[in-house]
């Protein structure tokens, strides 16, 4: 086919939900795409980079349809109204609150609050009030447009966790009770805590992870509504305690430096708890820390290849401090 469009031969291929093509079928699009035999235009409802096949993603430019803004859509639901009544010969009215109601509970979705106006409109026999749309209106429409496997999810988990890492309580119990009231799984919810509670508290407070295991283990034997009260008291801990996030960055560079070198761990420190291990020289010359004063002895640690390499650094924030300066003492007083 021929297709001026594109400005020349090929098809224009639109794909509604691409995401539901497996693998394979989104596969058997990329050579019509590479050759010029097909202009592709896809939807979905999905994050594309997770749900499309990344091959044609990255042949592809992705645009984001962002939320139509409120104004917007109370002018739909205007238009609606209009369009309705001369559809249907009805003189159907409604009030700029409850339009505003409408539009506010549709998540930014025009075709939503169109539906819903609609749907009122039918049993409706002459001016919708406020009051008409919120007896109309179900409970979860507050939550419209949250997905437990979608987009909504991971930006309300993400929002939870950046809102105790600023250490704001207000809004993190807030971002905890919207995905509550959205049906979240406690116990999703009660992981996530403690894994924050090492990520961005650590050991500037070593009783955060304490109470975050402590509520993942009273969820799960309590089960809701309680649950939400556990996960609260939780939740606001984390978000009012000291931060650090020493502990991930002294793993992440750990980490770097194991995949970028390979090393031997020092004779003194292999295991010397068999027969023999003398004649290999296992063992010999290692310190016992404790024999020494502070329980502390200056001898190396880290491997030959790596010996001087710095991974954890210690903040000086809440309890971190305290053994910021502990390892400072003994370090001194062992010189």
């Amino acid at each position: 086919q021929t297709n001026s469009f594109i400005g020349g031969d090929g098809i224009l291929l639109y794909l509604d939900e691409i995401q539901y093509f497996n693998k394979k079928q989104q596969q058997s699009l990329l050579e019509f795409i590479e050759d010029g035999r097909i202009t592709l235009i896809a939807s979905t409802t999905e994050n594309p980079y997770f749900y499309v096949y990344p091959a044609i993603v990255s042949r592809c430019a992705v645009f984001e349809f962002k939320p139509i803004a409120k104004n917007e859509l109370l002018k739909a639901v205007m238009s609606a109204k209009d369009f309705y009544n001369a559809e249907n010969g009805k003189n159907i009215d409604i009030s700029e609150e409850a339009a505003g109601i409408i539009a506010s509970s549709s998540s930014g979705d025009a075709r939503r609050a169109i539906n819903l106006f609609e749907n009122i409109a039918n049993i409706s026999n002459g001016n919708i009030t406020a009051d008409d749309v919120k007896t109309f209106l179900p409970e979860i429409m507050g939550m419209s447009g949250f997905d437990k496997s979608g987009d909504g999810h991971y930006d309300l988990l993400s929002a939870l966790q950046k809102s105790i890492r600023g250490s704001d309580p207000d809004a993190a119990v807030y971002y905890l009770a919207k995905m509550l009231y959205a049906g979240e799984d406690v116990k999703f919810i009660a992981r996530r805590i403690m894994i924050l509670a090492s990520e961005d508290i650590g050991n500037a407070d070593p009783q955060a992870l304490c109470v975050a295991t402590a509520a993942a283990q009273a969820v799960e034997r309590v089960g809701m509504p309680e649950s939400q009260i556990i996960l609260s008291q939780a939740v606001t801990y984390m978000a009012c305690a000291p931060k650090s996030n020493s502990a991930v960055n002294a793993i992440q560079e750990a980490m770097r430096c194991v995949k970028a070198k390979k090393t031997t761990v020092p004779v003194h420190l292999q295991d010397a708890h068999y027969g023999g291990h003398e004649s290999l020289g296992h063992g010999i010359g290692y310190k016992y820390a404790h024999n020494y004063p502070n329980h502390y002895v200056n001898q190396q640690y880290l491997p030959s290849e790596i010996e001087g390499e710095h991974f954890y650094e210690l903040s000086d924030m809440g309890y971190e401090k305290k053994l910021k300066e502990h390892m400072k003492k003994i370090h001194e007083e062992a010189e």
